[in-house]
Order: structure tokens, then C-alpha cells, then sequence
């Protein structure tokens, strides 16, 4: 049966949709150095390639790879990592692996690529093994132990010295010190636990993730004059933050987003109210003015 001018665009798209995957997987292979990973990618990058080929005994027809959305998932790939790129760009093609099933009429294979899309790709990505992964945990620490502390030391301060320069050094000082204590403790606890994870890449993963933080959130107090601007300023900082890393956790491994963000900033929003009322009460009663 003579396909339809609407159908074969359609197919069109779809092989555009497999070329173009089929590129970023291959570049995001060509980038690592672990064997099993890059096996995988290539795995899948082959079976965009042959879901391509498969579509143009329809459409006889070549297009051309999407070269923006292969650079962009590249660099996302490189910055992010692998897993995070790879996870995120199947997100977005959801829709049109459901899509494929409803040609099956016109044409019987488009069932068994769907299927293939949905469920042979989708065991492979489970077979990812990517480091950094391996240390969210660590990284959660860090992250979240220096929202919660600094935000808390942050509002104190505001109320109780309000000095943006007094504020900024006296909470790197802080964080500084803390930083190096969570990365020592995470060491330790690593160490002890023998759970196959390297304890000194656990420790720096800790550190980073904490010095990172508190590098964002003491900024405004260095650019800024108005203490309570900056306050305001690090509080949402601290909240795109907790949403960013949130993000990335829920798209590189599965894992809900709405209650980890909810969890995460109530705390540290309620920490910081709560070191706000105790910087008035020590301000008032102390009677300290700077």
C-alpha cells in the first residue's frame, strides 16, 4: 500500500529522530575510557542506525542529523556526564517512541521498534555504571549539610552583624572549616564502611560539593551592600540550587524530584528562619551593635 504524503513526513521525522541519536550516542562512546560503558552506547547507537535504515526502505529517502541537538547533547554529555545526557535526551523522545506503534497498520515493523525503543534501550541505560553516581550520596552530604549549615549561619549573621564584609568573611570562615570537616568525617566513614567506594573520591566529592555551595551563597554578600538583600539573595540561591541537583538526581537515576526538592528546601528555609530569630534575640538581649 502507497504511502501517504503525511505519513511518509512523518517517517521522515523519525529517521531524522534516529540519525541524530545515533550521532550523540556514538560521540558520547568515543568519550569514555570504562569498556562496559562504552559497549552500551555503542549497542544503542547501532540500533539507531538500523531503526534509520528501516525507515527509509519506506520513506527512500536520506536526511540529515540534527547537528545542534548532537553538539548540545555532547556538551551536556561532557559537563553532566553521560548518563545524565543519554537519560535526559530519552525524556524527551518518550512521546515519540509511543508515536511509532501507531503506524503499525501502515506498517507492521514500526510495533517492534517501538517495543525496542521502549524496553531494549531502556534495560541498557540501566546498565550504565557511572562514577560520579556512585558518590551522590557524597555529594548529597556535602550539598546538603552546607545548605542547611550556611543558609542557618547566613540569616544569624545578617540580623546579628549586619556587615555584608563582616557577613562574608565571618561565613567563609565557617563554611571553610566545615567543608574540611564533612570531607575528613566522609573519609572516615567511607573508610570504615568497605562498601567498594574509594574514600579519598568520596571525601572530595563531599568537600567540593560543600565549597561549591558556599562559594554561591557568600557571593552576594561580597557584590551587594544591603545585608537583607543579600540574605534574600542566598536563600534563593540556595533554593535554584537544591532544585538543580535535585533535577539532575531524578533524570541520571530515576528517582522522584518533587519530594527530594520539597524535603530539602523546607529544611533549609526553615533553618534559616529559625537562625534568624535566634541573631535577633542574641542582638537584643546581648545588646551587640556594629
Amino acid at each position: 500500500m502507497p504511502l501517504t504524503e503525511s505519513t511518509v513526513q512523518t517517517l521522515l521525522g523519525y529517521q531524522r529522530n534516529e540519525i541524530t541519536e545515533h550521532q550523540i550516542y556514538n560521540k558520547l562512546a568515543g568519550t569514555l575510557r570504562d569498556p562496559e560503558n562504552r559497549h552500551i552506547l555503542e549497542r544503542i547507537a547501532a540500533d539507531e542506525l538500523r531503526h534509520y535504515r528501516e525507515w527509509r526502505t519506506y520513506t527512500q529517502r536520506d536526511v540529515q542529523p540534527n547537528r545542534l541537538r548532537v553538539w548540545r547533547y555532547y556538551w551536556i554529555g561532557r559537563i553532566f556526564g553521560f548518563t545524565f545526557a543519554v537519560k535526559l535526551m530519552e525524556r524527551g523522545e518518550e512521546n515519540a517512541h509511543q508515536n511509532y506503534g501507531r503506524l503499525q497498520d501502515v506498517i507492521p515493523e514500526a510495533a517492534v521498534i517501538a517495543d525496542e525503543e521502549e524496553q531494549h534501550e531502556q534495560a541498557l541505560l540501566q546498565m550504565l555504571d557511572e562514577e560520579r553516581l556512585r558518590y551522590t550520596g557524597s555529594m548529597v552530604l556535602g550539598l546538603s549539610d552546607a545548605l542547611v549549615e550556611l543558609t542557618g549561619a547566613l540569616a544569624g549573621l545578617t540580623l546579628a552583624l549586619q556587615n555584608t564584609k563582616l557577613i562574608a568573611m565571618t561565613g567563609s570562615i565557617t563554611g571553610i572549616a566545615a567543608a574540611l570537616s564533612m570531607a575528613a568525617s566522609e573519609y572516615l566513614s567511607t573508610k570504615a564502611e568497605k562498601a567498594g567506594k574509594s574514600p579519598a573520591r568520596a571525601s572530595l566529592y563531599t568537600g567540593v560539593a560543600y565549597l561549591l555551595t558556599v562559594l554561591l551563597l557568600i557571593l552576594p554578600y561580597l557584590l551587594l551592600t544591603n545585608y537583607y538583600i543579600c540574605l534574600a539573595c542566598s536563600l534563593t540561591l540556595a533554593v535554584l540550587i537544591i532544585a538543580g541537583f535535585n533535577y539532575y538526581i531524578s533524570v541520571a537515576k530515576d528517582e522522584p524530584f518533587r519530594r527530594r526538592f520539597v524535603e530539602m528546601a523546607g529544611l533549609s528555609l526553615g533553618v534559616a528562619a529559625f537562625s534568624f530569630l535566634v541573631g535577633l534575640l542574641m542582638r537584643t538581649f546581648l545588646g551587640v551593635e556594629i
